[in-house]
């Protein structure tokens, strides 16, 4: 409601339903006498819905997720209060309500999102109970069942030089065709009997390791093996049921470490690949 004042000095009350003016508001009515003089009102920012986004929290900064999807892109979401946080079996109340707290890295999530001109806002948050123990788990470094290890899982997490204090169980080697990072269903095949086997093995950890062939720039070639070992990492925990806590970080290596001469386009193929590897901590191996 804005004050009215008529030229003669009789004060008039009127609601104003749209003020159509920008900057310093100046209308005028059908009456040249009377003069509407206030704030210009802003304008709700207009929502569409936007696309589902299925995949796993990777990094959190305030309000803001970024989701690592199965392809390995990534993709930046907001949440607010008008968020809803529920988990497979529906949403909760009262003391055992989710808050934006429970979105740890780590934990796989699907999300409802609304599109605004500064980007996606989640309108729905979707997670399982185990997912989010998991999560948990990571968040307070407490590796159920691998206590003992935490400490030699920090030393090597995103270190290849501490690989000496490992020993290597086992490698499988999973292949991708030029410039793709999408997973064959061999590869899929392959990768969750890697899992079963790790999962027989007392103590077993996964590295993984991107790698590409010799074709395209440096750059290009830095980024498209670390995606080839995000959907790696991805498909593992998601479709095998491999535990996060027992994951050590990713890396790429691009061209480097070839299994083969990038002179042929057989030894190329076998150079597009990621090594997954079981690992058992020397000090440990054989308890």
């Amino acid at each position: 409601m804005n004050v009215i004042s008529n030229r003669t000095g009789f004060p008039v009350l009127l609601a104003v339903a749209t003020l159509a003016a920008s900057g310093s508001l100046f209308a005028q009515s059908n009456d040249p006498t009377i003069v509407v003089d206030g704030p210009v009102t802003q304008e709700m920012p207009v929502l569409v819905k936007g696309p589902d986004v299925k995949g796993i929290i990777t990094a959190r900064s305030g309000d803001k997720l970024k989701i690592t999807t199965a392809d390995g892109n990534a993709t930046v979401i907001s949440i607010n209060e008008a968020t809803k946080i529920k988990t497979g079996g529906g949403f909760l109340s009262g003391k055992n309500k989710l808050t934006s707290n429970a979105l740890l890295n780590g934990l796989p999530v699907t999300i409802k999102t609304w599109q605004s001109g500064a980007g996606l806002i989640a309108s729905q948050i979707t997670f399982r109970n185990n997912d989010l123990k998991t999560a948990t788990m990571i968040r307070n470094g407490t590796a159920q069942q691998f206590e003992e290890q935490t400490a030699a899982t920090e030393a090597l997490r995103g270190r290849m030089g501490d690989i000496d204090k490992y020993n290597i169980k086992g490698t499988t080697n999973v292949y991708f065709d030029t410039g793709k990072y999408s997973l064959s269903p061999s590869a899929k095949q392959e990768l969750c009997s890697t899992a079963a086997a790790a999962e027989a093995t007392d103590n077993a950890l996964m590295l993984v390791v991107g790698y590409t062939d010799s074709v395209g720039d440096e750059e290009f070639n830095q980024t498209l093996s670390e995606k080839r070992a995000s959907s790696v990492i991805n498909y593992l925990q998601q479709a095998c049921r491999w535990k996060p806590y027992r994951m050590l970080t990713p890396t790429g290596m691009a061209e480097s470490d070839p299994l083969a001469s990038n002179d042929t386009e057989e030894g190329k193929a076998q150079n597009r690949r990621v090594s997954v590897n079981i690992l058992v901590s020397k000090g440990l191996d054989g308890l």
